[in-house]
């Protein structure tokens, strides 16, 4: 073996072996930092990748069939400024091998087929101009042509400034596209990743069903250099980053790059249209003759309903054992704890479920603002069901509250009309819609989720106009009488059946379904799935009637005498 000569060092790394993290600094193997897909092992830090990086790392191997954007105008202002435009484009597509920002592709991830519109920062940084906003229509109009569901991954710095307004009109042209798919009913998902501004921000992006983000991508209509020479403001740290954006409501889910392909598929499973031969032989659970419900003092009731032990909406999802990604944010600055909803798989049937959520523990139930929902929360509400319209996926609502929050910041915020407008939109949906009140169902804040074709009612819940205690308040000038008031309200079980305010009533496990959560989840998701295996045999049209008529003689004569 040839021998080293004393002083040197032998190695066989070379300097090019390691690359140095912008995020935290740290030296990197690079083949290492290449197998985690450009994430820093270290801080977590997501490296910009290619389109055809991207496209590797989400398509099945051998899956992908690229798409031809038409031909699109070339300069069409003969811009000039330190170097002429057709140089720039001539440095961009030596550089990166493409014609313009965008690839399209049409393949499967995980056996789903998909169309995917990919950006690359590298090409005049991702920025729009008229041959992008061709590619983003051609894969909508692939997307349309071959029923599939369209995601979007976006990276840009904003608008292509060397094509004036020809850019510039290419944010309607986009939405359009992307308005086409929502009256096809086919789901669009958006991928946000570092950075995301303009144009493209203010378009096709986020006009996504699903809008999800790479940690700490960031993404708005004026990047933080525009804000603070236009108006000197100094931002507030990591505004505008993926987690800003989530707590604020303006997306759906922050996802790390390594989790993305099992995201994507779930939403593209649970955003397939249902099995029209859906049937599972489940026996129905839920009592519909008062008689044979047996009675407690009302008071007691009241106490069970309110038990921290009950199962709350996201227990019963995870007992179901069913698929279910969550959907967050109302898109108009604000996510509510107390609300909670997204795609759900039941007995194999894709649903939307959303539900009031409480918690166990004094820290829960703080941080859920005790399952009192703001505006936000039947904004969200709304969002969800809208999609699920979009989508014909039936709408299951689990409803646990004592009320709408009554702050001032609610009031500031519309909560009346956040509410009238839940309750319209689900009053007007074509898809099946099944609410069960499964702990309190307090006022109009539970009712604006309970506007149902079978409203169902757990044994041990309530449902009423006001607390017992509100109402002794107001009527009996003391909060003492307030079992008095329960009993007087008709909040219970058998009076609300027998009044026919509700369509059944779910058992619980005796003592309460706190004594047995898992039984009481089970319990709820037959009664749901016989339900829902009632409704799905009538047409959209037939079941908003339905649901009208069936409201229309609440209260009247007729309705009584039809009891």
């Amino acid at each position: 073996m040839k021998s080293v000569p004393k002083g040197t060092m032998k190695t066989t790394m070379d300097l090019t072996d390691w690359l140095s993290c912008s995020g935290c600094g740290m030296l990197v193997y690079r083949k290492r930092f290449d197998r985690l897909s450009m994430v820093c092992p270290d801080c977590g830090k997501h490296g910009q990748l290619t389109a055809e990086q991207r496209l590797e790392r989400l398509l099945d191997a051998g899956s992908g069939t690229p798409v031809e954007p038409g031909p699109s105008v070339h300069d069409p202002l003969a811009f000039e400024d330190l170097v002429p435009y057709t140089d720039r484009l001539d440095a961009a597509r030596s550089r990166t091998g493409m014609d313009c920002a965008v690839r399209v592709v049409r393949g499967t991830v995980r056996g789903r087929g998909v169309v995917l519109a990919v950006m690359d920062f590298r090409y005049l940084g991702g920025s729009m101009g008229a041959a992008e906003g061709e590619a983003i229509v051609t894969a909508a109009e692939e997307a349309l042509k071959h029923r599939l569901p369209l995601v979007v991954v976006t990276a840009s710095g904003g608008a292509r400034m060397q094509e004036g307004a020809f850019s510039l009109l290419q944010m309607a042209r986009t939405s359009n596209a992307m308005a086409a798919l929502d009256e096809a009913g086919l789901l669009t998902i958006t991928l946000v990743t570092d950075p995301t501004y303009g144009g493209v921000a203010a378009s096709f992006s986020t006009l996504s069903d699903v809008i999800l983000a790479e940690p700490a991508a960031r993404m708005g209509f004026a990047g933080p250099r525009v804000i603070e020479q236009t108006i000197r403001q100094k931002l507030p740290e990591g505004f505008q980053t993926a987690e800003f954006l989530l707590d604020h409501g303006l997306l759906d889910g922050v996802v790390p790059r390594g989790e993305l392909p099992q995201v994507l598929e779930s939403l593209l499973a649970l955003g397939s249209p249902p099995d029209p031969e859906w049937a599972p032989e489940v026996t129905d659970p839920v009592i519909r003759e008062p008689e044979l419900l047996s009675r407690r003092p009302v008071e007691q009731v009241v106490g069970l309903a309110r038990d921290l032990g009950r199962p709350t909406a996201l227990d019963h999802v995870a007992a179901w054992g069913s698929e279910f990604v969550e959907l967050r944010g109302d898109r108009a600055g604000a996510d509510c704890p107390a609300v909670v909803g997204g795609l759900a798989e039941l007995e194999g049937l894709p649903v939307m479920l959303i539900g009031h959520q409480k918690g166990h523990t004094t820290q829960e139930l703080v941080r859920r603002d005790f399952g009192m929902p703001s505006p936000a929360g039947y904004r969200k509400a709304v969002r969800l069901m809208r999609l699920a319209a979009k989508l014909r996926v039936p709408v299951v609502t689990l409803v646990d509250t004592p009320g709408a929050h009554p702050g001032l910041e609610a009031e500031r915020h519309g909560q009346a009309h956040a509410i009238a407008e839940c309750l319209r939109v689900m009053g007007s949906l074509d898809v099946p819609v099944v609410s069960v009140i499964t702990g309190e169902g307090g006022s109009g804040g539970a009712l604006a989720l309970a506007v149902a074709d079978r409203l169902l009612l757990c044994e041990n819940a309530i449902f009423s106009v006001i607390s017992p205690e509100g109402c002794a308040a107001i009527l009996w000038r003391s909060g003492e009488a307030a079992p008095a008031a329960a009993a007087a309200l008709g909040v219970d079980a058998g009076t609300l059946l027998s009044n026919g305010i509700v369509d059944g009533v779910v058992p619980e496990p005796a003592g309460g379904a706190h004594r047995d959560p898992a039984v009481a989840s089970e319990l709820v998701r037959d009664a749901v799935v016989c339900a829902l295996r009632e409704l799905r045999e009538q047409d959209g049209a037939a079941l908003r009637e339905a649901r009208r008529r069936r409201l229309r003689w609440f209260g009247t004569y007729r309705e009584r005498v039809a009891v």
